[in-house]
């Protein structure tokens, strides 16, 4: 398979898969989890082949451009592949994958069309890192967004009803901006190519400029508001935390769509050759990134639930890269894109962790005595077992059997994903933090010093949190019995936090990729070369070979 049809694979890959689960029916649900966990994990090594495809050539923004229907540039779909997005790839198809594999213990047996709608997030996922024009963009978000509604309201209970009814409602209200703006910028350009609109942007009279900064604007919120920014992330921790424990890891990397969509067309259509529009909205970014950094680290400092704490962490990391991305700064970028990697798998891996956390104060407390504000998973169903549950003697419910080392697992995960978040040595949230930290030193003004040192400081807030969290549930309780886990649950984790401590030992390789990438960010023209000089497929005439 060429890099050009590596682009579209991942994409036909998911809808192919979720078109056969639907035929298949809810029949055959175990046929179903064996198909969803080989098609995801081939979809991680799709994005990883795509990865090391663009990542052989020299020049600092290698593409893969791809024309599904052949029409000719700016009148045809436009997919896209570069090293933003094969990363971008990379990273949800290992959060799909890990939290897949969790899911497989219990969460599966919850409710109906559970591999359906997953393998829905991944395409929807797949399709809004690669698409290079706007509307498509939209039709990948809702995609994405429509599975994200089911997955979230997966197992039922009053919380996650409630709570999905405010992520559902937001996130509505959001497509409609969207729906706006795009309409708003096509009435200026008259084009929703990516490509196209950055090349046009210098050319808009002075009377449509004002104009075209409203469209931009609204387009803006949408993806604010999808990336968490403050003060539209009211929305974020109640839904995550009442989501089940996979799909609140999957839901990990939703926010970092918006953060995507930003940096992807911030950089393309308002550098610093841009004119009148040059680095429209700047201060915005930056300022409010940090106002979400704050308001994510004051949330961790108060919650009480380690789903909401887990929940704020994603605020903070979003806020991070917003604010980062408006300095427009070629090593801050650098560093941002580290940081963004080693947030989102520590992201997932805290999330899936929570659950597994709480199971051993849900046995000590008893499960009459339990009130943590949303519904467990039952175990029986109208007297019979789910498929799947273990059950001793007795005929109870067992999660799975106790192993020595549960707790020090736990304990040594839960560690690690803390130390990440807060950005401490020696993991690999430091190492992203001291390079754009290096970054800011290197930078003048006021917002500089500021990002400085509510980077270092929401740090220390996040820390705080996560080890008053920590000493909770690790050292206050003696007599708490040991949970019971499962190989399948613990394993999903670990491998998110292997991969988050390779990036330290690859450090250097790693930063290198990401200075590339950063590279070929801030130097637009290169991207508006790979879409507009991409030509159709010649017909094959009659007799050709």
């Amino acid at each position: 398979m060429t890099p050009d049809h590596l682009v579209v694979a991942p994409i036909l890959l998911a809808l192919g898969t979720a078109a056969l689960m639907l035929l298949l029916g809810e029949g055959r649900r175990e046929f179903m989890s064996v198909l969803n966990v080989v098609s995801t994990a081939t979809g991680l090594g799709l994005a990883i082949a795509l990865l090391r495809a663009v990542d052989a050539s020299d020049v600092p923004a290698a593409f893969s451009v791809y024309l599904p229907g052949n029409w000719p540039v700016p009148f045809g779909i436009v997919l896209l592949a570069d090293r933003l997005s094969a990363m971008m790839l990379v990273l949800a198809a290992s959060l799909g994958l890990a939290s897949l594999l969790y899911a497989l213990a219990r969460w599966q047996h919850a409710g109906v069309y559970f591999h359906l709608l997953f393998q829905l997030q991944l395409m929807g996922l797949y399709g809004a890192f690669l698409t290079a024009d706007l509307f498509n963009l939209f039709v990948f978000f809702e995609v994405l967004l429509a599975a994200s509604y089911g997955l979230l309201l997966h197992g039922g209970g009053l919380a996650r009803v409630r709570a999905g009814l405010h992520y559902i409602s937001v996130n509505l209200f959001a497509s409609v901006l969207f729906l706006i703006g795009v309409a708003i910028l096509y009435g200026v350009t008259g084009t929703l190519n990516m490509a196209d609109i950055a090349q046009k942007l210098p050319d808009v009279p002075v009377s449509d400029r004002g104009l075209l900064h409203a469209g931009a604007a609204i387009l803006a919120i949408a993806f604010l508001a999808k990336a968490a920014v403050w003060p539209l992330n009211f929305w974020l921790p109640p839904a995550y935390a009442s989501a089940s424990a996979p799909a609140a890891a999957l839901f990990a990397i939703l926010t970092k769509v918006g953060v995507y969509a930003i940096l992807r067309l911030w950089t393309l259509c308002f550098p610093a050759t841009a004119g009148a529009s040059a680095h429209f909205g700047s201060d915005v970014l930056v300022w409010g990134g940090m106002a979400t950094m704050m308001f994510g680290a004051f949330g961790m400092m108060a919650s009480q639930q380690v789903a909401r704490l887990a929940g704020f962490s994603v605020i903070t990391s979003s806020g991070t890269l917003i604010a980062a991305i408006g300095f427009d700064a070629e090593a801050l970028s650098a560093g941002a894109l580290f940081y963004l990697a080693s947030s989102t798998l520590a992201g997932g891996a805290i999330f899936l962790l929570v659950e597994l956390m709480e199971r051993a104060r849900d046995v000590e407390m008893g499960p009459e005595e339990i009130d943590d504000g949303k519904d467990a998973l039952p175990a029986f169903i109208d007297g019979e077992p789910l498929p799947g549950t273990n059950l001793d003697d007795d005929e109870e419910a067992l999660i799975g059997r106790a192993i020595p080392a549960a707790v020090a697992f736990l304990g040594v995960s839960f560690a690690m994903c803390a130390m990440i978040i807060a950005g401490l040595p020696p993991m690999s949230g430091f190492v992203g933090k001291v390079a754009m930290l290096s970054a800011l030193l290197e930078l003048e003004g006021t917002a500089a010093w500021s990002m400085f040192v509510v980077l270092i400081v929401s740090g220390l807030l996040a820390a705080t949190g996560l080890v008053r969290v920590g000493i909770r549930h690790f050292w206050t309780s003696q007599d708490r019995p040991a949970p019971r886990l499962r190989v399948v649950e613990c394993l999903p984790i670990a491998g998110l936090l292997v991969a988050a401590a390779v990036m330290v030992f690859q450090a250097e390789a790693v930063l290198g990729y990401g200075r590339t990438t950063a590279r070929g960010l801030h130097e637009p023209t290169l991207y508006i070369e790979a879409v507009t000089g991409t030509k159709p497929v010649e017909p094959m005439t009659k007799g050709t070979p």
